[in-house]
């Protein structure tokens, strides 16, 4: 029997009642008030998050897209819809779900008269994989370190978005010691910086945290094509990722060991 659902879309009229689908428990932590008050002014600039709700269930996937100009990815794609997020959790998966709101966002951008759509993947975590957009006919059209893709669905022959390529450059301008780069995109931000800062202090490495705070900022000075968070070690990208101890003790051995 097919579960019946609706697909809410979020805005700053009813954002306080639905919440954003992240930390849907949490809010009260610092984490969700941050977010809260970056969609405040993303909604202004066409930011849309829409949630699907199962009747008689629970909101069990979500996605968040805005336009190019706008978006907090380091990638060039003006003129495209692109796709920051996009999440089915627990029993929602296998439903189609995920499927069903990238239609959403690409029905929305062919509205707009865009050039197509946009979401960097990666083979990690974090970031959804590629496998559901190749089946729901986009392409790569460029890749970075760590690996990401760039997959896009483009509507004619419009000039295909791209990643730069002068990552070390970037990864430099931060200078020695641990910098963490953090954004207010995502909730779970906040925390994972306190525990990366944390674990520097007990290896008695020097860090800081730098805040990227416009979209500008994000996709001219991010170290990696991710752009909302990143950690940089002496000049070199550590990771992209939230990580726990175990994860940041491996890779200072990696690094240590010149991998």
């Amino acid at each position: 029997m097919e579960t019946k659902f609706e697909i809410k879309t979020i805005d700053a009229g009813n954002i306080d009642e639905s919440g954003f689908f992240c930390y849907m428990s949490k809010r009260k932590e610092p984490g969700y008030k941050m977010k809260r008050d970056w969609l405040d002014a993303r909604f202004a600039e066409g930011l849309k998050v829409k949630i699907l709700h199962e009747n008689g269930g629970r909101d069990t996937a979500f996605i968040e897209y805005i336009p190019g100009e706008y978006a907090w990815r380091a990638i060039h794609a003006a003129g495209y819809m692109v796709i920051h997020c996009l999440w089915v959790v627990g029993k929602g998966k296998g439903k189609g779900y995920g499927r069903r709101l990238i239609e959403e966002c690409v029905q929305d951008a062919r509205a707009q008269k865009m050039k197509g759509v946009v979401m960097l993947t990666s083979d990690r975590t974090w970031l959804a994989g590629r496998e559901i957009f190749d089946r729901n006919g986009f392409k790569e059209v460029d890749s970075a370190p760590t690996p990401f893709h760039l997959m896009a669905l483009r509507f004619g022959s419009a000039l295909e978005p791209s990643l730069p390529k002068n990552w070390d450059e970037r990864a430099q301008a931060f200078g020695s010691g641990l910098t963490v780069i953090r954004t207010a995109q995502c909730p779970y931000i906040e925390n994972g910086t306190k525990d990366i800062l944390a674990f520097a202090k007990e290896k008695g490495i020097r860090a800081r945290s730098v805040e990227l705070k416009t979209a500008q900022e994000v996709q001219e000075q991010s170290p990696s094509a991710y752009g909302i968070f990143g950690t940089v070690l002496d000049g070199r990208l550590l990771a992209y990722q939230y990580l726990l101890q175990k994860d940041f003790e491996r890779l200072l051995l990696e690094r240590k060991n010149g991998n």
